[in-house]
């Protein structure tokens, strides 16, 4: 092997360069979908907003998420990442610079609904990282790509409120914001021009149909109808917190023209799911081809635990410092961005991990993990010194982003050519769990929160132990000529 192809950080050709130009891509989606949660103080100044407006903005930013992520994973399956990354790219930036340009809470929560929508760029670096990388070294690339992407919602907590403050005192965040958009537009240019979706001479597999995605047993295709109505049952809770029952942005006509639309939404998913697979129930799909849906709906729970916590926990720590502790707007922002900025070791570590000790015993590990840092972050009271709660928090966040890298290391062993839709599924529950704890916070006070949070890791945990496979052996595919190919995923 040549050192061109041995996973080396430092090198910037071949398989590597891609790793790098797909987490800078990510990095630059993550800091435009996070960039209000450092500057909400300032935002929620600007528009005399209250602490419900302001909640209502934090779980609107993950509403179109949710079936973003399935849809673009559905997308790149059949299109490619190459395409699909640089068209993100160019549309979240237009609607970056729309929430830097809004005048009216209405403008305010329309864009930052909208900016949900670059959050889905994640699942396409994953079927990008795992058609260049091998079995043996793709938990690690995961792992590398989503922390050294997902540092972007730190460095956003960082570097905004400093850009802010720079700019002016009133409309420096307007700035701030704005000029994430713009880089990420000349980006998407950049990233067009250097990219292939697969190595010289590889094959990129595409599912049978656009659609729904493919089961391969009847048990699965009721499992996958019963872990798709959990994304349609969040957003109808997020409408709902929008309604007058909630922060009233919503009339109560809209309200139920959008309930109506979701259960709607959810029976043509249900056809679409059938159409996909009936063949099932006729013709059992050979054993070669076969793949267990109960692995995917266990990743789908393990990130909703993990990235989901993640997300919710990261829009709500800089305002609950101020409250806590009286901290100003960029040592909130920062103290908060500590939470994110273990991703650059520790997401990579829970891929390494994975990739070295075994997928299963890791992920058990970090959700474990993560239940014990939820529990001490649930004691953090205004005693507490700067010391101790940089403690509990970097405590916290190393398994919560070890736990996030550990699924996905999972993820590319499953069916090769359904990656992008399995990551789309698996992606979209981490932003289900970001809108369910975020709506449980709208509720309860932080310390209730942590505790629901590690409660839920815990219960997950027992689930893995009990149902998740560790993976072995190879998945089979099929090549454009017929030919069946062998990839190792152990």
């Amino acid at each position: 092997m040549s050192e061109s192809e041995k996973f080396n950080i430092f090198n910037f050709v071949g398989k590597m360069k891609v790793l790098h130009l797909s987490w800078f891509a990510f990095f630059i989606t993550f800091f435009m979908w996070m960039s209000h949660t450092s500057l909400m103080p300032l935002i929620q100044q600007a528009f005399s907003l209250s602490s419900a407006e302001v909640k209502a903005l934090l779980f609107l930013n993950v509403a179109l998420t949710i079936p973003a992520r399935t849809i673009v994973g559905m997308l790149v399956d059949k299109f490619g990442p190459r395409i699909m990354f640089s068209m993100l790219l160019v549309v979240a930036g237009i609607f970056c610079i729309g929430f830097s340009l809004a005048q009216t809470y209405e403008q305010l929560a329309a864009a930052r609904f909208l900016m949900g929508f670059s959050g889905a760029g994640f699942v396409i670096g994953i079927r990008l990282i795992t058609d260049w990388f091998p079995a043996k070294e793709s938990g690690t690339a995961q792992g590398v790509y989503g922390g050294w992407g997902n540092f972007g919602a730190a460095a956003a907590g960082f570097a905004l409120p400093l850009m802010a403050g720079f700019f002016s005192v009133d409309d420096g965040w307007r700035v701030a914001v704005g000029s994430a958009g713009v880089v990420s537009m000349v980006y998407a240019v950049f990233f067009y021009s250097m990219v292939r979706d697969t190595p010289q001479g590889s094959t990129y597999f595409k599912p049978k149909k656009l659609g729904a995605m493919e089961v391969t047993s009847v048990g699965d295709l009721f499992l996958y109808i019963f872990m798709s109505a959990p994304m349609f049952i969040a957003m109808a809770v997020i409408t709902w917190r929008l309604s007058p029952s909630g922060v009233a942005l919503l009339s109560q006509s809209v309200t139920s023209m959008i309930w109506l639309g979701l259960g709607a939404w959810y029976v043509y998913q249900v056809v679409g799911i059938y159409r996909m697979n009936r063949e099932v129930f006729s013709k059992p799909v050979p054993v070669l081809h076969q793949y267990k849906f109960k692995q995917v709906a266990l990743l789908n729970l393990s990130y909703m635990v993990t990235f989901g916590s993640e997300v919710a926990v990261l829009s709500m720590l800089p305002l609950y410092f101020i409250e806590l502790y009286q901290w100003s707007v960029p040592l909130a922002g920062a103290m908060a961005s500590t939470f994110v900025a273990m991703n650059l070791i520790a997401r990579p570590g829970g891929g390494y991990m994975s990739d070295r000790v075994g997928r299963k015993l890791t992920l058990l590990v970090t959700l474990i993990g993560s239940a014990i840092g939820y529990v001490g972050m649930s004691y953090m009271t205004e005693s507490w010194s700067m010391l101790a709660v940089m403690t509990v928090v970097i405590f916290c966040s190393f398994f919560v982003q070890a736990g996030a890298g550990a699924t996905f290391g999972v993820v590319p062993t499953i069916k090769r050519r359904l990656t992008g839709q399995i990551a789309g599924l698996t992606g979209a529950y981490g932003n289900v769990g970001a809108a369910l704890f975020l709506l449980a916070y709208s509720s309860l006070d932080a310390s209730s929160l942590f505790i629901l949070i590690a409660a839920s890791c815990a219960v997950v945990a027992v689930l893995v132990a009990i149902f998740l496979e560790e993976p072995k052996g190879q998945i089979a595919e099929i090549n454009d000529d017929g030919s069946v190919e062998l990839i190792d995923v152990s």
